[in-house]
């Protein structure tokens, strides 16, 4: 039944339509998958086949009143898997972290709770980075995750395990979180299409906090086809987010359904940031992976498009703005976990102060600790307006650089990692090194804008992820360009080998 699971969603929900399988069957598949190489590859936490087969259950129940056109959707007895961060009732939600390593949340997220709607299936709570803090996959308190196309190489980060689970076909699909590229690095690393939307198209009320003013969750699956689906499902104004935009439910794949001719992308103007492709700048990306990018953009001139040099000046600060923005955040958001109310307490304690403090120091890992450290200096009294203030400002230069480049194209091009995956252990002693994994990918959730990766080729036998960049709202027309390329590539068809 392999060829069955490396099926894309949109094949399995056919399937599912056409009774060659049922969701109980199918979950199980994964389930099976699940238990065989997980040991391995260390993508899953969680798995409850029990809780999993009975929505899968429903979910052919609802098939099965669909014929008098109820009960069922396009994502009815799918199993997807959930990124860790992610409240879901009765399931422990752990962000990877041993301070929540025995929370059982008593309520779903809104994305959770779209799904349910939607009948999936959740197949199991995906590893991640320690509360989303890393490029790798390697600062869960649960172990590393390894990237299925070469198990001594992570997966990037921080939904990594998501990426790996759908890399070796342990689930068709899975949901992420992008705070500076946490969606699509992973994405690039593991062969797959991960996209992040707007800043408040998606809820993010029951997701765990890192950076509130960035964090956003999204989908990752084989290709732009599966993201259409799954952020239909996820997408939507709740009024128990604050952040939440309060918008029109819209189609997200109305432009792939749309008849293309043989130039389908004729008068799409794709912008190329000097940033990216100048040649100082070129630099800091692996030749490799920039001529895989270029091949990309060569063929999508073939598709009809055109492309225009652009500039992005203040691109170079994004780095710099994020790691005094996204760590002020989280030294807020964290200081919830206490150890009163929920979460890791420390054994022994002698009064509430040291309690606190014990509790912290053993529940957190050191670069939650890091971080916690540096957004608390540059939150300080005297030290607001130096940083935190500035950075601030920088944010909106950045988004104005953006602003000003949609006047001259519809879509920004570029790499999504400056390197293919690197291995376990290789930048963990560097947290500088580390954080400039994310490089190509920061200033976009800088400024709330739509940015997603798609494969475009291998180097030395390792995907490598080409980015689309575009203006706000304009998720539709991404998922369309991406998928013009991918009728016309194979490289998204391509799982590693060693995993059937």
């Amino acid at each position: 039944m392999t060829a069955m699971i490396a099926r894309n969603v949109s094949a399995l929900s056919q399937a599912l339509a056409a009774k060659e399988i049922s969701s109980v069957e199918l979950t199980q598949l994964y389930l099976d998958r699940i238990a065989r190489l997980n040991p391995e590859i260390n993508a899953f936490v969680t798995v409850d086949a029990d809780k999993s087969l009975a929505q899968a259950r429903a979910a052919d129940e609802s098939r099965a009143v669909g014929k008098a056109g109820k009960g069922a959707g396009p994502l009815t007895g799918i199993p997807l898997a959930q990124k860790d961060i992610f409240c879901t009732k009765g399931w422990l939600t752990t962000c990877g972290s041993r301070m929540l390593g025995n929370f059982v949340s008593p309520y779903d997220a809104t994305v959770i709770e779209n799904y349910n709607a939607a009948g999936a299936v959740i197949l199991g709570k995906t590893n991640m980075d320690e509360f989303a803090m890393g490029s790798s996959n390697e600062t869960s308190y649960f172990g590393a995750v390894k990237n299925p196309w070469d198990t001594a190489r992570v997966p990037g980060g921080s939904s990594g395990g998501s990426a790996a689970a759908v890399a070796a076909l342990m689930a068709p699909a899975a949901t992420g979180t992008d705070t500076g590229g946490s969606i699509r690095q992973p994405a690039a690393l593991c062969n797959l299409t991960g996209l992040k939307p707007t800043y408040g198209v998606v809820s993010r009320y029951g997701m765990v906090a890192f950076a509130s003013s960035l964090d956003q969750a999204g989908p990752m699956g084989r290709s732009a086809e599966d993201c259409a689906l799954l952020l239909n499902a996820m997408a939507g104004f709740d009024e128990r987010d604050s952040t939440s935009l309060s918008r029109e439910k819209e189609d997200y794949g109305r432009e792939i359904s749309a008849a293309a001719g043989d130039k389908p992308l004729a008068g799409l103007k794709i912008g190329l940031p000097k940033e990216f492709f100048g040649t100082s700048e070129r630099s800091g990306c692996s030749p490799e992976v920039m001529q895989l990018v270029d091949a990309a953009i060569a063929e999508y001139r073939k598709l009809g498009a055109e492309t225009v040099d652009i500039s992005l000046p203040n691109m170079k600060l994004s780095v710099p703005a994020y790691y005094v923005i996204a760590p002020a955040e989280a030294s807020s958001n964290l200081s919830r976990f206490d150890g009163v109310r929920y979460g890791y307490r420390a054994p022994e304690y002698s009064d509430l102060n040291e309690m606190y403090a014990r509790s912290r120091a053993q529940g957190f890992g050191v670069e939650v600790k890091r971080r916690i450290l540096i957004g608390t200096y540059v939150l300080s009294h005297g030290y607001y307006d130096a940083y935190y203030l500035q950075a601030q400002r920088v944010r909106r230069l950045i988004a104005n650089d953006f602003v000003a480049a949609f006047r001259q194209c519809d879509v920004i091009m570029g790499p999504t990692s400056p390197s293919t995956a690197f291995n376990l252990g290789e930048k963990a002693a560097d947290p500088v090194q580390m954080y400039l994994s994310d490089i190509y990918t920061i200033a976009v959730n800088l400024a709330g804008l739509p940015g997603m990766s798609i494969p475009c080729g291998f180097a030395s036998s390792l995907p490598a992820g080409l980015q689309l960049i575009g203006d706000y709202f304009s998720e539709a027309k991404l998922l369309n360009v991406a998928h013009r390329y991918q009728q016309t590539t194979d490289w998204h068809l391509r799982h590693p080998s060693g995993f059937d």
